[in-house]
């Protein structure tokens, strides 16, 4: 999970005009796929909701667009960055799980936040320019970003499934609840984005072992002994499924936890060095 430094420089003008635009239109975009997919909840054709995706996919590529028009093919690895490309593959990767197997509730939590990421990155953030990487390190920043977003969509269905099964409990089903898929389904689908991220994440140990020399950076450290705790806790999740069947609650509980200890060893140690820095003449 490691990233090399990022050079402060400011970005031309010329292209932070030409993202703001785009920008704009992908988080209303954003929004009113919100609107539409909500909107069979209340009554309407189920037509919406397949307007609601489409509109999600054209938000997913502008928001994509940005991306690139402002840093290329370079990955940005700053806070702010970083954030706005994990929302993208996670809004991605949200998209596609529901074309497989519709989960109403994942997509109104993630493409909201999505297009709250992307203005945080474009309207709040300080501009900066990437340093080019190496094809081993951007190898390896690539596999740790398809499974910190897996993980992360799997930590958002196992906060539905928590719901799902607090409210089955109390017999309050509303209607965003009746949306989803049956709860076997939903724990189902919460396992399989679990196993293929942790394969993901076991892939990026291995390769930030290979391709990552300076391991005694602070950042890094940090980095690597979280990111070996989060994995240390997806196994058990894994192991405790497939040798004694635990789901439900302890599920839910070691996914949580899983992932805090993943959001910590990335954004949580970039973000406390990078404010140090700023404060560091």
């Amino acid at each position: 999970m490691g990233d090399l430094p990022i050079c402060k420089l400011p970005v031309p003008h010329l292209t932070i005009m030409s993202t703001v635009l785009p920008s704009i239109v992908a988080m209303v975009l954003y929004a009113l796929s919100t609107v539409l997919l909500t909107a069979p909840l209340t009554g309407c054709p189920y037509t919406w909701h397949r307007s609601g995706l489409i509109t999600a996919m054209l938000a997913i590529f502008l928001h994509t667009g940005v991306l690139l028009g402002a840093h290329g093919l370079h990955l940005d690895l700053h806070f702010f960055a970083a954030l706005s490309l994990v929302s993208c593959v996670v809004a991605l990767l949200t998209l596609l799980v529901n074309l497989l197997r519709p989960v109403t509730g994942l997509s109104l939590l993630v493409f909201p936040l999505a297009a709250l990421l992307l203005a945080l990155d474009v309207f709040v953030a300080s501009p900066t320019l990437p340093q080019s990487m190496d094809w081993q390190i951007s190898l390896h920043a690539t596999i740790a970003l398809l499974s910190y977003s897996l993980l992360s969509i799997a930590t958002l269905v196992a906060i539905l499934l928590a719901i799902q099964e607090r409210a089955l409990r109390s017999h309050r089903l509303g209607r965003l609840l009746q949306a989803l898929p049956p709860l076997t389904q939903t724990e189902t689908l919460l396992f399989r984005l679990v196993r293929t991220g942790f394969i993901g994440l076991s892939l990026t140990l291995l390769t930030g072992t290979l391709f990552i020399t300076d391991t005694h950076v602070e950042q890094l450290t940090y980095m690597i002994a979280l990111s070996v705790l989060a994995w240390l806790i997806f196994a058990a999740l894994l192991w405790g499924h497939w040798r004694h069947g635990w789901r439900g609650a302890r599920a839910v509980q070691l996914t949580l936890l899983g992932m805090t200890a993943l959001a910590l060893a990335f954004f949580g140690s970039k973000l406390v060095l990078e404010l140090l820095h700023r404060r560091i003449p």
